[in-house]
């Protein structure tokens, strides 16, 4: 008979991996376990019995484990001189959850996509965690949402301090709105046209398994894709930095919600006026220090510069690649949705409790 379940992972730039298995109950009545365990894929390992212990260590777990305690089982089996290449425990275990639809992929979900529509900033991040709720809690397809806003704007993380961060004469000076967001990470200088921002609103089953760092290059895969096509080769510098050989082009910030939501949000630069945003952000030598560079105006190296290319474009270039890789359907932001956030701007987003919070 055919196995009861199937699960395939891809290891980012290694090799597939696949688990077939059945489960059974469990004898004491409590939940049931894994059974009839086969691995399999294009990997490289040595002994070829191996695969029997990876296949023996994983029969008889519970179906409850956690991807770290299913890859601990099967490290513990493995005897220290075998050699697992392309492949891991941990990449074994994603199977595991996957063929057990405790984690999902790309293509089990139904995705949407809606497209830059201009919103106050305030607004922008009161979306952002609305949306990552509904997705939590199923109310709403996983989605990929561009921003797009007018007024000059930075939105600095969750846990960032306002005095630390800002500058108040630069602030005053430039008419800077100023915006704390749910996800942590750095603050984001942002004028109208200039930046390229979007969110992912997606369930942590999409990501069940892998570590916080693996997680970012993963959700951003199709960012890399999208870049690729206008001559732009980018990668990630951990945990959050996306760069190209010429400099920093934007950093991501992440928020897990307590209902399975999961938020993921990137700022690129398009054509930033590094001069008036160093007048507005303080940027200490100490967090220069691991990034090879004294200036934070020589980190940045904008998309304009790099492709020639209109931001609109650059947009549509994004949108077209996730479009057709995860077959999303274009959709906008509901009366409901709009209603919402403005209520959470007046009683949250907008009021100095929240963005005094760690004055």
């Amino acid at each position: 008979m055919a196995p009861q379940f199937h699960g395939e992972y891809k290891v980012r730039g290694g090799k597939l991996v696949v688990v077939d298995l059945d489960t059974v109950a469990d004898g004491a009545g409590d939940g049931s376990r894994l059974a009839n365990v086969s691995v399999s894929g294009d990997f490289f390992l040595e002994p070829d019995e191996a695969l029997d212990t990876i296949n023996a260590a994983l029969a008889g777990l519970s179906t409850e484990l956690p991807a770290t305690a299913l890859a601990a089982a099967i490290d513990a089996a493995l005897p220290a001189d075998v050699v697992l290449s392309g492949f891991s425990a941990h990449a074994v275990a994603v199977a595991v959850r996957r063929a057990l639809a405790k984690a999902t992929t790309w293509s089990d979900h139904r995705w949407d996509i809606i497209a830059p529509t201009v919103q106050p900033t305030l607004v922008n991040v009161a979306l952002d965690e609305l949306l990552t709720e509904e997705v939590g809690a199923g109310t709403r397809n996983p989605t990929l949402r561009f921003w797009d806003w007018q007024e000059p704007s930075v939105v600095i993380g969750s846990f960032q301090s306002v005095r630390n961060e800002l500058d108040p004469d630069g602030v005053a000076e430039h008419g800077i709105t100023v915006a704390r967001r749910i996800s942590g990470g750095g603050a984001m200088f942002m004028e109208a046209g200039n930046c390229i921002t979007y969110s992912l609103y997606v369930p942590q089953s999409l990501v069940d398994g892998l570590t916080f760092e693996e997680s970012y290059a993963f959700l951003d895969a199709w960012v890399m894709a999208a870049l690729d096509s206008i001559g732009v080769t980018a990668f990630y510098v951990p945990l959050n930095d996306i760069a190209t050989d010429q400099g920093k082009i934007g950093g991501a910030a992440q928020k897990r919600l307590a209902n399975g939501g999961l938020l993921h949000h990137v700022t690129m630069s398009y054509d930033i006026d590094a001069d008036k945003m160093v007048q507005v952000l303080r940027i200490g030598q100490e967090k220069l220090s691991d990034k090879g560079t004294t200036s934070a105006k020589k980190r940045v190296d904008p998309l304009r510069r790099q492709t020639g290319l209109d931001r609109a474009d650059i947009i549509a270039a994004m949108a077209e690649t996730f479009t057709r890789r995860y077959d999303a359907t274009a959709t906008a932001l509901t009366d409901a949705e709009l209603d919402e956030a403005a209520r959470r701007v007046e009683t949250k987003f907008g009021t100095r409790a929240w963005l005094d919070r760690i004055p």
